[in-house]
């Protein structure tokens, strides 16, 4: 039937899923993605400031690429999921400008039926190309599909998947920059790459409260379909009994919020696995924390370095004691997003 969506027994592993339509990037969407979660960093603000370090002018923000590439593949690889499980092997290829028209593609990477037997894990490799066929975006993520019952399903196949992305292929997220034409009081802080310790933790301070209206417009803005974003009506017989914020929304809010501390972390050049640990619900208040796992020098580049950067979302919660996980030893009850990234900053 027309826009059922896949089923898990609909994924064979090889297949290669082309997804409808083609989005052209546009300062509307950049406008958007600033009004809904606060984007403040300068590169991606300022034309002039980004003209000044090397920039033909301001890319759009790496998740404003995440999201429309995303977005594509959930009527063909989501819609019919119970949850999106987890990310890794994320690489921001190039920067996107407004002009730029994404297309996506997933190729189905691994299967593996649930022991209940009503649904399965699927894996895909998902990758977003510019209309000039360059590549912009490639990452994994996994996702917890429903059955449709009385129908064969493949044999297992589980990918390998790295833990981390070699920072030696994050330098193509960005030009080189003149880091000397880099203003800190413009950018917002003096902390540079090297002022930053491995075990460090930032409190990102301020909360942001998910507003009905926002997470239903973004998730409009992004083509994403999925019913359980939309569909308050059947939600009300679901096991949660409402809506579910998209996580995408999630993790731009945490993004928004983590200029408070990592103000000059301008690009995030990859995602080396992630998880949304729980939901979030409009009414929901959320904060972030990172922790530095990492830094890295980028193999020929002297003008920027990478910093590993765990952040965690938490929901109605104080995030000064840096809560990860609970008493039990097991995720604390308020944590709802875990994302490991590389960020890049100037030198």
């Amino acid at each position: 039937m027309a826009g059922s969506g896949r089923f898990f027994e609909d994924f064979i592993v090889g297949d290669v899923i082309r997804h409808a339509t083609p989005r052209t990037v546009t300062v509307g969407d950049v406008a958007m993605y600033q009004g809904l979660y606060g984007d403040r960093f300068v590169v991606q603000s300022s034309d002039a400031f980004a003209r000044r370090i090397g920039y033909p002018r301001s890319p759009v923000s790496d998740l404003i690429t995440f999201h429309v590439v995303f977005g594509k593949t959930v009527p063909d690889v989501s819609l019919n999921a119970f949850a999106n499980l987890g990310y890794a092997a994320g690489k921001f290829l190039l920067p996107v400008y407004p002009g730029d028209t994404l297309v996506s593609t997933s190729e189905v990477i691994g299967v593996r039926p649930t022991s209940k037997g009503d649904a399965g894990v699927v894996w895909v490799r998902t990758r977003g190309v510019r209309s000039d066929g360059a590549s912009v975006l490639d990452y994994v993520r996994w996702v917890l599909v429903r059955m449709q019952g009385g129908r064969p399903v493949q044999e297992t196949v589980v990918p390998e998947l790295p833990s981390v992305v070699d920072p030696s292929e994050l330098g193509a997220a960005c030009p080189r920059i003149e880091t000397s034409a880099w203003d800190d009081a413009e950018a917002g802080s003096t902390r540079r790459f090297d002022d930053y310790e491995v075990g460090e933790k930032i409190d990102h301070v301020d909360g942001m409260t998910v507003e009905e209206a926002e997470h239903q417009l973004a998730t409009r803005l992004w083509q994403n379909t999925a019913k359980v974003h939309f569909d308050g009506f059947a939600q009300k017989s679901s096991k949660i009994g409402r809506r579910l914020v998209y996580g995408g929304h999630v993790i731009s809010l945490a993004r928004g919020l983590s200029f408070n501390g990592l103000e000059n972390a301008f690009h995030v050049a990859g995602i080396n696995g992630g998880r949304h640990v729980a939901p979030i619900h409009a009414g929901d208040t959320l904060y972030a924390w990172s922790e530095i796992l990492d830094k890295q020098p980028i193999p020929g580049r002297d003008d920027v370095g990478a910093l590993r950067v765990r952040m965690t979302g938490v929901k109605d919660f104080s995030t000064a004691g840096f809560p990860r996980t609970g008493e039990d030893g097991k995720d604390h009850p308020n944590v709802v997003l875990d994302l490991d990234l590389w960020l890049l900053l100037p030198r």
